[in-house]
């Protein structure tokens, strides 16, 4: 039996039912995107995985968009220092198994997010549009350091863009986030959302050791946004 890894998982419900993404592989296979299914929590469903290697950071959008399933996903090879490389991109599927028509979505920009980017939870559905929580890695002397930031997506087409931050929303300061098994790392990967107040739990893993909140509202994402938008 080969060895199986797993890492970055994300949970996303649509009509009752959750899906499970993450980062797979075995020593013969290289890391790709792992998906399952459950109804109860009792019983986990393993699904073939949806991408060839190598492909990380799988993000599913909570409902049908155009007909479609879709999701975000962040392609990368052994060659990861050739420019290019480290760009989110969203794929179509009628039916979570076979996906096609990927699409370039963002890439790596200036700054605090200039070697690569991923998204964090599952895309929040707001008037706005889809508010995409996303990391961003900054290469410095010292080694990447991880940061928080936000975009804005077209509802109907998520690949359209339509604010991205140029500031993050937060980034490594506190001990925990700054020293452990990977220094410099606050690495979004859920939220919770309150339909009827809108405050916002983010859970991120620290320093990639411990597992943080932190909470804010959409309203205060979606403004700081839109005003720090390239």
């Amino acid at each position: 039996m080969p060895y199986v890894y797993g890492y970055d998982p994300r949970i996303c419900e649509i009509d009752g039912r959750y899906y499970i993404m993450w980062c797979t592989g075995t020593e013969n296979w290289d890391n790709t995107i792992g998906m399952a299914y459950t109804d109860d929590f009792e019983t986990i469903y393993r699904m073939d995985n949806g991408f060839l290697p190598y492909n990380r950071n799988a993000v599913l959008f909570p409902r049908k968009i155009n007909d479609k399933y879709v999701m975000f996903t962040r392609p990368c090879d052994p060659g990861f220092g050739i420019p290019g490389k480290g760009s989110i991109y969203a794929s179509e599927s009628p039916d979570l198994v076979y996906w096609g028509k990927h699409r370039l979505v963002m890439n790596p920009a200036p700054g605090w997010q200039n070697s690569k980017i991923g998204s964090g939870p599952i895309p929040i559905e707001t008037d706005e549009g889809w508010l995409l929580i996303y990391h961003g890695v900054r290469d410095t002397c010292n080694g990447c350091c991880y940061f928080v930031g936000c975009a804005i997506l077209d509802r109907d087409n998520p690949t359209k863009v339509l604010y991205r931050t140029k500031n993050y929303i937060f980034s490594p300061r506190e001990l925990y986030e700054r020293v452990g098994d990977v220094d410099n790392v606050v690495f979004p990967v859920s939220a919770l959302c309150d339909a009827d107040t809108g405050r916002i739990a983010i859970y991120y893993g620290g320093a990639d050791t411990v597992v943080g909140i932190a909470f804010t509202t959409v309203d205060e994402l979606i403004k700081f946004t839109k005003e720090n938008s390239f």
